[in-house]
């Protein structure tokens, strides 16, 4: 019988106070004390997953080795704990639907009536516990998307509530996030919005064990006081979450507010060790501490939302601090770039980043900004999309095949240089269809790739439809542009690069799915070095 206890994370009174972020940094606590810990995702929206959502709904898809298209929450999860999640780690409603329905086709459920209780809600709680039955785990945090009150949500409160009935109070135990507002005009904290929602909650069933409150002021003794008394909690069961300058300043707030503890007390759980988080620490000071800066463009389509890249910024961070250097973005639309005036929107960076993306909005000015850093010697760094806009410039500027694009954006275009891939050209469905997950890859020794990552074979996570066309490899590499990382299986062109330029490499899949604070992703590092370099010509 599986010994593993549950936290489950729910969050009140508005969204966006950062349920991931508090249950990441729990999670990372607790690995200093030595525990197995791993976090989930519930999200109740009826996507199957968010692969097929714009980015502007909800903001990155970020993938796992085993190819979930997932929440960006799961991003966090591993840049905070630097182990990797899986298909597992995130649950949507839309999948828990799809899994009941195709039971009740198969006659599973023996003629009866399927209902949300207990069909749905034995489903979600099969779900939940899958992590924690492999006895790879000591702790399961489940965060529940959404806020409580939602009528989404609902299916999953109650689940909770089953599952803290069937595991005990010392197995399983609730942690709210809410907010605790401060009103100018009063100049008071409230307490009324966390009062009401901590009611809500306890209306279906389930009564919080600790409340983390979210507030841009201390909250003193007497509001503790307060708040506990009116949501059934101790007082030492309040924490404090105040505005932090970073994400990675949470764990130390809340060891400082002692949640770590409170949680094992609640568990019954004894510390292995005190935690250090000596390297996160070393981290953390060379990241508020830089002795030097760079600027970097970053050219997307949907940076108004500046969400969808959110691993691509952590990477940044994360390869700056590693050189003591403040990153800044200069997040430029793609859109905005025009042959008259790309030169003088992209003047003075120190390196470009072209991002990933689908469709053909947009692509013009990507093109535009590799020819850019091309032409001028600035450091450049293509991801996905990125990595075939400069082949596409490649081909147009360098090999003169004017009309040289991809089938992606021109299905009829006379020199492909980017193709759809052979496996790609039967899918119909758009979602879960694409190349997904870890693929391996073979670098070429005498590269800057391989010396970045200092191995000749890698593994990376993909996310695409469409690849390099190896029908141009020989005439694309006669002019200067090498394949200098190629999938051993496939024979596709994984990493391009320009040997004579100072730094020019292009990637098909996506590194900064990879990088975690502990372990800053190499090409994000070397990148970060060169536009270093070239900073201080």
């Amino acid at each position: 019988m599986s010994t593993t206890k549950y936290v489950f994370v729910t969050g009140g009174v508005t969204s966006s106070l950062g349920k991931g972020i508090i249950a990441a940094s729990l999670a990372k606590l607790l690995q200093e004390r030595g525990f197995s810990v791993t976090i989930q995702k519930l999200d109740p929206y009826i996507n199957i997953d968010p692969g097929t959502l714009n980015p502007y709904e909800h903001g990155e898809c970020y993938v796992t080795d085993d190819g979930a298209e997932t929440d960006l929450d799961l991003g966090h999860y591993e840049r905070f704990l630097n182990i990797p999640t899986s298909q597992a780690n995130n649950v949507t409603t839309g999948k828990i639907y799809q899994s009941v329905i195709n039971k009740e086709r198969k006659g599973e459920f023996l003629g009866k009536t399927v209902q949300v209780i207990p069909h749905i809600t034995d489903e979600i709680k099969h779900r939940i516990q899958i992590l924690g039955e492999t006895g790879d785990y000591d702790i399961v945090i489940t965060e529940i998307g959404g806020t409580v009150g939602d009528i989404e949500s609902l299916p999953y409160v109650e689940s909770v509530r089953q599952l803290l009935w069937e595991k005990g109070n010392e197995n399983a135990i609730v942690i709210h996030l809410t907010l605790v507002p401060y009103l100018a005009a009063a100049g008071e904290l409230k307490t009324k919005p966390t009062q009401h929602s901590v009611k809500m909650l306890m209306q279906s069933g389930v009564s919080p064990d600790i409340l983390v409150c979210r507030t841009e002021h201390q909250i003193s003794d007497d509001i503790k006081r307060k708040l506990a008394l009116f949501c059934n909690v101790k007082q030492e069961d309040v924490i404090q979450s105040i505005d932090a300058e970073t994400i990675y300043d949470v764990p130390n707030l809340m060891l400082d507010e002692g949640l770590d503890t409170v949680v094992l007390k609640k568990l019954n759980l004894t510390s292995k060790q005190e935690p250090k988080l000596i390297t996160w620490n070393n981290f953390l000071q060379k990241h508020k501490n830089p002795t030097s800066e760079v600027e970097i463009a970053l050219i997307g389509k949907y940076i108004e939302l500046q969400d969808s890249y959110k691993s691509i910024t952590e990477a940044f961070i994360h390869a700056g601090s590693s050189h003591e250097t403040k990153v800044n973005v200069r997040w430029i639309h793609s859109e905005s770039l025009t042959p008259s005036n790309y030169e003088e929107k992209l003047k003075g960076v120190n390196g470009i980043l072209v991002a990933p993306g689908f469709g053909d909005r947009g692509i013009d000015g990507k093109i535009k900004a590799v020819q850019y850093a091309r032409e001028n010697n600035i450091p450049f760094f293509g991801i996905c999309l990125g990595m075939q806009m400069a082949v596409i410039e490649f081909a147009k500027n360098v090999l003169g095949l004017r009309d040289a694009f991809s089938t992606e954006m021109k299905c009829d275009c006379l020199n492909p240089v980017i193709n759809l891939m052979e496996s790609q050209e039967s899918v119909t469905e758009k979602g879960g269809t694409m190349r997904l997950g870890a693929w391996d890859c073979k670098l070429v020794k005498e590269s800057k790739t391989y010396k970045a990552y200092q191995s000749e074979m890698i593994s990376e996570r993909h996310r695409h439809r469409y690849e390099f066309n190896n029908d141009y490899l020989a005439q694309i590499e006669l002019k200067g542009m090498k394949a200098a990382g190629i999938n051993p299986k496939t024979g596709l062109v994984e990493v391009i690069e320009i040997p004579s330029h100072p730094w020019f490499v292009g990637v098909q899949y996506h590194p900064e799915y990879k990088s975690t604070v502990l372990k800053p992703h190499p090409l994000f590092v070397n990148f970060i070095k060169a536009a270093l370099k070239q900073s201080k010509k």
